[in-house]
């Protein structure tokens, strides 16, 4: 009976030590996947700034899709998906609607089984991207799919912009506690002492100056915005016909913030029949700044189109922009304006911002009022 029980336990450890040797090997077994580059790399890039002058340009993505050994899979359809970081309600970025929502829908006819893009990413954390590979020849490969994750973080510069804010908030805390703290005797017909009459005169003044700051500045934004419109009346059409090549591009001409806008470019030859061997060089620009905030160079698919989707996170004219390129035939560029429409962020969003700057004077008052009350029990001491 001993036997009969040690042979019992001997197969139960075998068997399990087979299970666990199988399920081992099976995921250290190498399979197909998806490598993700960028230029510059990951470390050292940064949301788009949104009130600064400066040149800014959009990030070199490159996606290679690999067989188990490494190799390029040739032929491949590649569907590309990037999603916005999560929001954050308590620190929220420089656009708040475009968090948690679709940035790029994109499915492009990789022949040598590797895509390159330049997209602007708008706000920092963490990004997801869904890429989905599939033979264009049936059978060539299994399809298979992979999520991408990469983190994008804040830029320093708007750390030192907070530190300055947040020392002058502080110092008008610690100024007006000390005043307040001061305890001035009352005159006759005076329902405050006169210093903290002053006190609220000069906070009254900087209020009347910040919202004058506030309309001259959206005055002249609106007005520089209309400059661009203007600007934007000689673009070249949308459809265009040759001798030998017939492109159009079609879409969306009205987008909002935090949506997806649909495009579609067709490459036609003056019989109607598909080309398929055009190089297409795709641009979305914000006109305010001419920014390419989206950019893909490659071929069309089979039947001659490149369809995608794409979001505007600023509220401004863009154009999408196609040059249809070919050995034979001279380029030929088509255009298309889209109008954006910005949303104003939540008021619960203003309110934790007015919260937040509030609660920093508050913390220097608080801070001026004790070493008001110190100096007082020194000197009684005295």
């Amino acid at each position: 009976m001993k036997k009969y029980r040690l042979f019992v336990v001997i197969t139960a450890v075998y068997i399990s030590l087979s299970i666990l040797y199988s399920l081992v090997g099976v995921s250290q077994t190498p399979k197909s996947k998806v490598i993700l580059s960028t230029n510059p790399l990951l470390e050292r890039i940064f949301p788009l700034e949104a009130a600064t002058e400066k040149a800014q340009s959009p990030v070199m993505f490159t996606l290679e899709a690999v067989d188990a050994s490494g190799k390029l899979l040739e032929n491949a359809l590649i569907n590309l998906e990037i999603s916005t970081p999560k929001p954050t309600p308590w620190v929220t970025t420089d656009f708040p609607m475009v968090e948690g929502t679709k940035l790029l829908e994109l499915e492009v006819a990789a022949l040598k089984g590797k895509l390159e893009f330049q997209q602007v990413l708008p706000i920092r954390g963490n990004y997801k991207m869904s890429v989905k590979v599939a033979p264009l020849v049936a059978n060539a490969f299994a399809p298979y799919q992979e999520n991408l994750n990469f983190y994008i973080r804040e830029n320093p510069v708007k750390y030192k912009y907070f530190a300055v804010v947040a020392s002058i908030l502080l110092s008008i805390g610690l100024l007006g506690g000390w005043v307040i703290g001061g305890h001035e005797e009352l005159r006759d017909g005076e329902i405050a002492p006169q210093s903290v009459r002053l006190l609220l005169s000069g906070l009254t003044v900087i209020a009347i100056v910040t919202l004058l700051f506030i309309n001259i500045s959206g005055e002249v934004a609106e007005a520089h915005g209309s400059e661009h419109d203007y600007k934007t009346e000689n673009i070249t059409p949308s459809v265009v016909k040759s001798q030998n090549l017939d492109v159009k591009i079609d879409g969306d001409k009205n987008a909002t913030v935090g949506k997806l806008a649909n495009f579609s470019v067709e490459v036609n030859d003056n019989m109607g029949k598909p080309i398929k061997d055009a190089v297409l060089d795709v641009k979305a620009i914000a006109l305010e700044k001419e920014l390419t905030v989206f950019a893909y160079k490659g071929f069309p698919s089979q039947d001659g189109k490149l369809v995608w989707r794409s979001q505007f996170f600023d509220g401004a004219p863009h154009k999408v922009e196609v040059e249809v390129s070919n050995r034979q035939f001279p380029p030929i560029k088509v255009t298309q304006l889209v109008e954006v429409e910005g949303i104003q962020p939540p008021m619960l969003i203003r309110l934790i911002s007015l919260f937040y700057l509030t609660a920093i004077v508050g913390i220097g008052m608080t801070i001026a009022l004790l070493m008001q009350e110190l100096r007082k029990r020194q000197l009684r001491g005295i």
